[in-house]
């Protein structure tokens, strides 16, 4: 754990949430009393994370060609900001992995490209691939955002998620030719264990499950969201079990 922010946020806006709807869009009133649409990036139900009459906060873009200046970043949630914004974890996680300061993989990788074309048709890319010079095995991470939360425990997915499976299978894949990560970016604090959310896509669970098994690492990470950066915890314990 580092005391240091990996990512900085721009200069934020402080608002309140009226709602957040189509998917893409939030009505936020600003301090000002100003009301604005800003873009919603989670596409996802985000359960638990858009109740209206949250304190959140904005970014502004200066690009002139955006269609919505404003960003939704994060929301509070009974103390506790939450990432609102999807674009932002693998933005981190490349500054933490050219930071070498994710425990697990310290020390493993000298190179790191993004967004690689991999598999059987090289349609899919993994987000990540870490190698290493004189190493044989290299490193493949998927990375998926994770706002759930029951109590103190991070779920992943929030709903039927075909795209998350697929990913999990093109993992075991790659077995025992590379080392396969799925990596889980807990975008809130007060998560301090992970589970897979079989509530909301058993079959995912399953393919998770069996993904451990077959020998896929899940590297559960935690991270404090606040409006000045994102600061990385550490890894949170993984509980196979359903809840």
């Amino acid at each position: 754990m580092t005391n240091d922010f990996i990512y900085y946020y721009p200069p934020l806006i402080s608002g309140i949430l009226i709602r957040r709807y189509k998917r893409f869009l939030a009505d936020i009133q600003l301090e000002t009393g100003e009301i604005i649409t800003a873009h919603c990036a989670n596409t996802g139900p985000m359960i638990g994370v858009s109740k209206a009459g949250s304190h959140v906060y904005v970014s502004k873009s200066d690009n002139p060609k955006r269609k919505l200046s404003y960003t939704w970043e994060m929301i509070n949630i009974e103390g506790t900001w939450v990432g609102i914004n999807t674009a932002l974890p693998n933005k981190v996680i490349k500054l933490a992995l050219k930071q070498q300061c994710l425990l697990e993989l310290t020390g493993q990788y000298t190179q790191v490209r993004c967004e690689v074309p991999y598999g059987s048709n090289k349609k899919s890319r993994i987000d990540f691939l870490l190698t290493k010079e004189g190493e044989k095995a290299p490193i493949y991470i998927e990375v998926k955002n994770t706002t759930l939360s029951q109590g103190k425990i991070a779920l992943f997915p929030d709903t039927v998620t075909s795209r998350g499976q697929k990913h999990l299978k093109e993992l075991i894949s790659l077995l025992p030719n590379a080392t396969p990560i799925m990596l889980y970016f807990i975008n809130r604090k007060d998560c301090y264990a992970f589970a897979p959310g079989d509530n909301f896509d058993a079959t995912y669970g399953q393919i998770l499950r069996k993904a451990v098994n077959q020998g896929v690492k899940i590297l559960p990470y935690r991270f404090e969201v606040t409006p000045k950066g994102i600061r990385y915890l550490g890894l949170a314990k993984f509980l196979t079990n359903s809840l």
